[in-house]
């Protein structure tokens, strides 16, 4: 129980950190800017695998870009797909990464769709899916011809044609509302997104030539790129038919970017069924072509897979498609460096003999750790409020009983009115007497003479009239002057003291009021012996003995100041004795409730210390998930920052604030509820309070310096300084945007690269990244501004490859031809015999 208990916190503090990143990301409290694209934009996701990658690649667009709401995405895939989604979300058969959290809800579950046999459409404004009618594919078991069967499928069906041309109008439909965000609507950048080894980019001409001739009815002009993605892990369970099914997709893209290709299709199709021809003239089908895959260039696999991939496809989108700024900051930097220019990098990436190059990209990105920053300010302002809590009062163990109303004055007015007011010995002689004569009584003992005078007839008026009084009075204090409810009271006169503060004193510990109040029941219990041995004593006395009037010849009267002897020197004791039973027996009474206010005290207090370990947890973790270096020391240097925070507030508003009624309140209250309402208030409380302060506000670059150096004494020779930092911050963005696919020949002779980095104007860092290598480096470098001051990203562009270059290629070869050689047809009849030789 408490295990989910502890995960459903996770889950908020995790929704509550990524909250806190985005509100970053939107540079709401930063003031940074965020880019515009210029021209309208479409992303085309071709296949069921590919799904994953739309929900990713919205969200970057949502968050980056100024005016990502009027992106518009397609994803075009099968029927399978819902059974592909309810598999893929079998918590038994995914995990967790980066762009989990809703991967397949970028777009509506089909429901309320057109005519099933045009394919179905769904869409929410900016998501369309549209499903193809191709009931040949077999997702769990390929068949011998299933790229060659999708083929086939499509065109032998006019309706799935029809429904396709249906969507796509209905898409460019929705471009035109968009006009307003856009700077010019003149042109259109497409970008086509597919895996390597999913069927149905055995159809991509088809897609893509529909996609451009519907777009160019709106548009002067439609540029469109391509972007496969590859997976180079080891597949586990389908390692041969992924591979060989992927290799002959890139044959087939070999193909389709020859500079003879042409294609001419009837794929048009017009509401009256008639068909009209598509035709695209001897030229490359793609402007260009990017790789990318789930290792990088060193055969390093990358966190996240292939998924990750989503960052460099949306930043090649800005870089080629960003709107510039009217004052020409964004294009050109200080020193003069370029801006990326598609034309020169597509003739730079084409080899000498004209065959058409490849291109792969690497990205890196080193930002303020928003969400491990969000986690470690919220463990320490809570570690801070939890210390408040637990400080003990500087109070004698006379306050801490008459806190409890255990004092002695307290208690004995607690066991005032219990007996009865009026005159008891009084009242018993009126009790009917035996006819005993004085003579008779002299030689007995008091208890003796009791019996003889009374019988029983005394001790049961005794019993009734006093006994039984004093025990429902003693029930009746017990419910209405509760050991918790006093406490409760007390607690609002003072409420510096809370449930630690009551856990420790209803402990057995040394100065505990348990402690007192268990000094107080041994005392009270030898009290009570002591009065019960007296009585004892008194009842063994002889009559004889008493020292009571005497009157001579006057048997009666003798027998009358017996009986106020009687009365005197055992009743009066009697009644003693029961006041110390009942003062006992409220103080017993009183154990058992501290016993359970302990258990109860105990338990809130370990609420508290859960939620402590949960949040400390949950931000360790997630600061090991950021890079080694970007979060060093992040739960130290923000233990320092919300220290001075806190004392800077308390000073300004007084020590008390966190714990009034419009922040945290009473804090022992809110834990009886759960830890989740406590958590709950606890991240609205440091979200208003504390992370939009200053000293979260500073640029990346600082903030990091400060990081770095939290943990060095004065003089330390290993102090970093600024410039030691922007070397380890180039070096890192280097390192990190290694290009993400693996080329059998590191160097191959074609290779051409251009480098980009994305920051902010002022920064002294891009100044640094700008002049860096000046003489020594062999590529083009471009520098980006943005107005931001929460990070820094780097975004490697390579081309120049050949796909028989790739290791993905090599490797697939020989699964490709066993799979050939076992009568696997994993090309179109009509392409089969187009494609050039293996190379």
């Amino acid at each position: 129980m408490e295990f989910s208990s502890n995960n459903a916190l996770k889950r908020n503090l995790e929704k509550y950190a990524a909250q806190y990143a985005a509100e970053q990301e939107r540079q709401g409290s930063l003031g940074d800017g965020r880019s515009s694209i210029h021209y309208p934009a479409l992303f085309l996701f071709v296949g069921d695998q590919v799904a994953p990658a739309v929900s990713a690649v919205q969200e970057i667009n949502r968050l980056k870009w100024d005016n990502g709401e009027g992106v518009v995405y397609v994803q075009i895939g099968t029927e399978n797909q819902e059974h592909a989604q309810h598999r893929d979300h079998d918590p038994a058969q995914t995990k967790h990464d980066h762009y989990s959290e809703g991967a397949h809800s970028g777009y509506p579950r089909v429901n309320g769709l057109s005519d099933a046999r045009n394919g179905s459409t769904s869409d929410d404004g900016q998501v369309t899916r549209h499903v193809l009618p191709l009931s040949t594919i077999q997702t769990d078991r390929p068949s011998k011809t299933l790229r060659k069967d999708v083929h086939r499928s499509f065109h032998d069906s006019d309706q799935a044609l029809f429904g396709l041309n249906r969507t796509l109008r209905r898409v460019s439909n929705r471009i035109a509302e968009y006009g307003r965000l856009y700077s010019s609507f003149d042109r259109i950048y497409v970008t086509v997104v597919t895996r390597a080894d999913d069927p149905l980019n055995v159809l991509l001409p088809e897609l893509t030539k529909l996609t451009e001739t519907i777009l160019a009815q709106s548009f002067k002009s439609v540029q469109t790129d391509l972007h496969v993605l590859v997976s180079e892990m080891e597949q586990v369970d389908s390692f041969g038919y992924a591979s060989a099914a992927g290799l002959a997709f890139l044959r087939e893209l070999d193909y389709m970017q020859g500079l003879d290709y042409t294609f001419n299709g009837n794929l048009l199709v017009t509401e009256d069924g008639i068909s009209i021809p598509v035709v695209h003239p001897a030229s490359p089908l793609f402007d260009l072509v990017y790789i990318l895959s789930d290792k990088n260039e060193r055969g390093t696999g990358v966190p996240g897979g292939w998924i990750e991939n989503a960052e460099i496809i949306c930043r090649i989108c800005l870089l080629k498609n960003r709107k510039q700024d009217g004052d020409n900051s964004g294009s050109v930097s200080s020193t003069g460096a370029n801006t990326y220019n598609n034309t020169s990098f597509k003739n730079n990436i084409r080899t000498t003999s004209d065959q058409h190059g490849y291109a792969s990209a690497g990205f890196a990105e080193i930002r303020r750790p928003n969400k491990p920053i969000a986690l470690a300010v919220l463990y320490h302002l809570y570690r801070y409020l939890l210390e408040r809590m637990q400080q003990e009062p500087e109070w004698s163990i006379k306050d801490k009983l008459t806190f409890f109303g255990l004092d002695g004055a307290s208690v004995e007015r607690k066991v005032e009115g219990i007996l009865p007011d009026e005159d008891l010995v009084s009242g018993m002689s009126g009790i009917m007497t035996h006819n005993v004569s004085f003579s008779d009584l002299k030689p007995l003992s008091l208890r003796e003479a009791e019996i003889a005078l009374f019988g029983q007839g005394a001790e049961a008026y005794f019993r009734d009239n006093v006994v039984r009084l004093a025990e429902e009075r003693v029930r009746q204090r017990c419910t209405e002057d509760s050991l918790r409810r006093k406490a409760e009271q007390s607690r609002t006169e003072h409420p510096e003291v809370g449930y630690f503060q009551w856990a420790a004193w209803s402990d057995n510990g040394f100065g505990s009021v348990r402690e007192a109040l268990l000094g107080l029941i041994r005392d009270k219990s030898v009290q009570l012996e002591s009065a019960r041995a007296l009585l004892e004593q008194r009842q063994q006395e002889r009559v004889e003995d008493q020292s009571f009037k005497r009157a001579l010849f006057r048997d009666k009267q003798n027998v009358r100041n017996l009986i106020d002897c009687l009365l005197e020197r055992v009743y009066v004791p009697k009644v003693e004795l029961l006041r110390l039973e009942n003062e006992l027996q409220l103080l017993r009474v009183y154990d058992t409730e501290m016993e359970q206010l302990h258990t109860f005290s105990r338990s809130v207090t370990e609420t508290l210390a859960t939620l402590e370990r949960v949040l400390r947890e949950t931000a360790v973790e997630s600061i090991a998930a950021a890079d080694e270096y970007i979060g060093q020391n992040v739960m130290e240097y923000y233990g320092k920052v919300t220290e001075v925070l806190i004392a800077d507030l308390e000073a300004k508003r007084g020590r008390d604030v966190w714990f009034e009624d419009r922040y945290m309140g009473d804090m022992n209250q809110l834990a009886t509820e759960g830890n989740e309402r406590l958590l709950q208030r606890l991240m609205e409380v440091c979200h208003v309070m504390l992370l939009t302060a200053e000293p979260l506000r500073v640029p990346f670059e600082e903030e990091l310096l400060l990081r770095a150096n939290v943990t060095i004494t004065y003089g330390d020779k290993n102090v970093l300084t600024r410039d030691d930092l922007f070397r380890r911050l180039y070096r890192t963005l280097e390192e990190q945007a290694v290009v993400r696919v693996r080329v059998f020949d590191y160097t191959q002779e074609h290779r051409y690269e251009e480098k980009y980095f994305f920051g902010d104007h002022h920064s002294a860092f891009m100044d640094y990244a700008a002049h860096a290598e000046e003489t020594s480096r062999i590529y083009k470098l471009g520098v980006v501004y943005e107005e931001r001051s929460s990070g820094v990203e780097k975004l490697n562009l390579m081309g120049g490859f050949h796909l028989e270059d790739l290791m993905v290629y090599r490797n697939g070869r020989v699964y490709y031809d066993s799979y050939t050689e076992n009568g696997y047809e994993l090309h179109p009849s009509d392409l089969a015999e187009k494609l050039s030789p293996m190379r």
